[in-house]
């Protein structure tokens, strides 16, 4: 699990050998953790200070909206997870944190993060790029409900990663997408067959 860690976070930043040791030598503060399919890591009302990091599966950021789970946001392999707000201001979060297939994460302590980030150049640039890509990914979902349609977000987010979106359960697919489960059955279905026509 660690190799793999020191992997992806190069993907963001190329780390030092001293920078890799150092983390591979911490003994507290820096937890692998495994997350059951359903298990909800963090929940609203919660004071969320600390952050993960996706090593394989998906978690999804959802709200409860007059009775139902509005799903707002799928975090996959390589994504960093943190509410800002909370992370910052120590104040409760409004939305929750569910695992939608088992998921291993890498969970920090806030103070850990400190210390990475005032100790080592390259952790603190990839603590600025992660805060970069969620505002892109924000800025992305904005976007995409303005101006494209729920057949074109769909596919979007297929190809984004096909194998786990068309196994997850389709409930969250079509309460991100804002449309209704039905809505979502008949666009998969023009979508096969568009996909049958293409490789035909």
């Amino acid at each position: 699990m660690f190799e793999q860690f020191i992997q992806l976070l190069n993907q963001y930043a190329a780390l030092s050998k001293k920078e890799v040791n150092y983390i591979r030598e911490l003994k507290s503060g820096i937890r692998f953790e495994t997350l059951k399919k359903n298990e909800i890591v963090v929940k609203e009302g919660e004071i969320f200070n600390s952050m993960y990091f996706v090593l394989n599966g998906c978690i999804r950021l959802y709200y409860n909206m007059d009775g139902y789970e509005k799903t707002a946001f799928f975090y996959t392999k390589g994504d960093f997870i943190r509410s800002v707000e909370s992370y910052r201001h120590e104040v409760p979060i409004i939305e929750n944190y569910q695992a939608i297939e088992d998921t291993v994460v890498v969970h920090f302590s806030k103070a850990l993060l400190l210390d990475l980030v005032n100790r080592f150049s390259s952790l603190e640039r990839i603590a600025h790029i992660a805060i970069e890509q969620e505002l892109i990914s924000a800025q992305n979902i904005i976007y995409s409900f303005i101006a494209q349609s729920p057949e074109e977000r769909y596919s979007d987010l297929i190809s984004s990663n096909k194998e786990l979106f068309l196994n997850v359960n389709q409930y969250y697919i079509a309460s991100f997408l804002g449309i209704t489960p039905e809505s979502l059955s008949r666009i998969r279905k023009r979508t096969i067959l568009k996909d049958k026509k293409t490789n035909s």
